[in-house]
């Protein structure tokens, strides 16, 4: 069966990754009676993954989406019963799972796309069904291992806390005014030409955009809180594009980039690519963008986030595994903070096109900053965006799940008239 790995790897996934294969094989996916005395547990299967119903609109949930034990899911029915020594779950967790972290609805409904060619998640399931901001799979682990408990397998669980905390920045403008091109611009938009050239020929530290050495501040505060084990620093870099969303470009080689790359090695951050919004288009190019940064950076390159979160089909991801990333950190929506894959943990990319299970991470982004306060997305004030952050963060935190950030060097600025320097100094504390 096609599916088999997958199912397996759901299941362990739901269990609990920390957990020997043994328990994982306590719980069984059948519907067949006979077999139920086999297992602890069993969960019914829907037919979502049939022959005729995958790939077609039978395949969709209906809202409103039903719950368990208070829990949202999207096929079978809200019954848990034992049937002699097994307890059986009649809502179909498997398939559930799997339509989230597969993107499974993205390829259904190719013609719902932005602007920028992206999956809005405001037609999520997830936002419509009223989910976006809880981990509903992981959800469906404690479910699972409470049913467990039940009928005799102890599974201890731990105290809520962030299992992991991901603190990431896209290099997307990373000076305001150290070229020519940056005077020419900063000029024409209005700034003073002899506070450009002031700028250009200053210390780099000077420079408003290069808040570099702020935000690692806050992020090496944070590692102390949690250690360095479980908080890890992150800058993704551009190395391509010729899209007018592209812009502003910078030179690798530059003696500034240079600098920003030195104190990236100093300060133990990860480096990674910032595969270009073209290449969202033209998965193509992402390649050569690899090779760029990692001849610019002398590193092997594992890493990779995309420009505007523009992984436009959930099967082009195909192109990082085969061009050697082991990580990805894209899957946000831009225009809603919350979970996209419907886990806050790292999980392994399935194709929901070819239903292959394969070997790239990918790390769920949890917050960007600009999502909360653009008007043309979340539009919220200070104190709303805060009290929505810190509500994701604890359930989260309540799942002992992982947290992924992403806050640009450009929106803590000082004399930013936006809330985000504030607001990432308060999550910092907030852990």
């Amino acid at each position: 069966m096609i599916m088999a790995e997958i199912i397996r790897y759901i299941l362990h996934f739901m269990v609990g990754r920390q957990l020997p294969d043994d328990v994982t094989g306590l719980v069984g996916y059948t519907a067949d009676a006979a077999c139920y005395a086999d297992y602890k547990v069993v969960i019914i299967p829907s037919d979502f993954f049939q022959e005729g119903v995958y790939g077609t609109t039978r395949s969709e949930p209906v809202l409103p989406v039903q719950t368990i034990e208070g829990v949202p899911f999207l096929f079978g029915k809200p019954c848990i019963e034992r049937v002699g020594e097994t307890i059986v779950i009649h809502a179909d967790l498997v398939a559930s799972a799997y339509f989230l972290i597969s993107r499974y609805e993205e390829i259904l409904h190719r013609e719902k796309r932005d602007k920028h060619g992206r999956f809005p998640g405001r037609e999520s399931i997830a936002f419509r069904g009223g989910f976006i901001d809880r981990p509903v799979v992981d959800e469906y682990g404690i479910l699972i291992r409470k049913c467990l408990n039940s009928n005799g397998v102890p599974i201890a669980q731990p105290a809520s806390h962030l299992s992991e905390i991901n603190l990431t920045h896209d290099v997307d403008a990373p000076f305001f005014c150290r070229t020519w091109r940056n005077i020419a611009r900063t000029v024409f938009s209005g700034y003073s030409l002899y506070g450009a050239i002031k700028t250009k020929f200053g210390r780099l530290e000077n420079d408003p955009f290069y808040t570099f050495p702020w935000l690692l501040q806050q992020n090496n505060a944070m590692q102390l809180l949690v250690s360095e084990s479980h908080c890890r620093s992150f800058l993704f870099f551009k190395a391509g594009g010729k899209t007018k969303n592209d812009k502003p470009r910078y030179d690798l080689y530059g003696r500034d980039i240079r600098a920003l790359f030195a104190l990236c090695r100093e300060q133990g951050v990860t480096v990674g690519l910032h595969s270009s919004f073209q290449a969202g288009i033209d998965p193509l190019l992402i390649a050569s963008e690899k090779k760029k940064l990692e001849e610019a950076f002398e590193t092997e390159i594992k890493h990779n986030r995309h420009h505007f979160l523009s992984s436009r089909e959930p099967e082009d991801m195909e192109y990082l595994e085969k061009t050697g990333f082991t990580d990805d950190y894209t899957l946000g929506y831009a225009d809603v903070a919350g979970l996209r894959l419907g886990t806050s943990f790292p999980v392994h990319y399935i194709n929901p096109v070819t239903r292959r299970l394969t070997s790239l991470t990918l790390h769920p982004l949890i917050i960007m900053d600009g999502t909360l306060s653009d008007s043309s997305y979340m539009n919220l004030t200070a104190e709303e965006a805060e009290d929505y952050c810190k509500r994701l963060i604890q359930n989260i935190r309540q799942v002992n799940g992982a947290l992924t950030l992403l806050w640009h060097n450009t929106t803590v600025a000082e004399g930013n008239a936006l809330y985000h320097r504030d607001l990432y100094e308060k999550l910092m504390g907030s852990h």
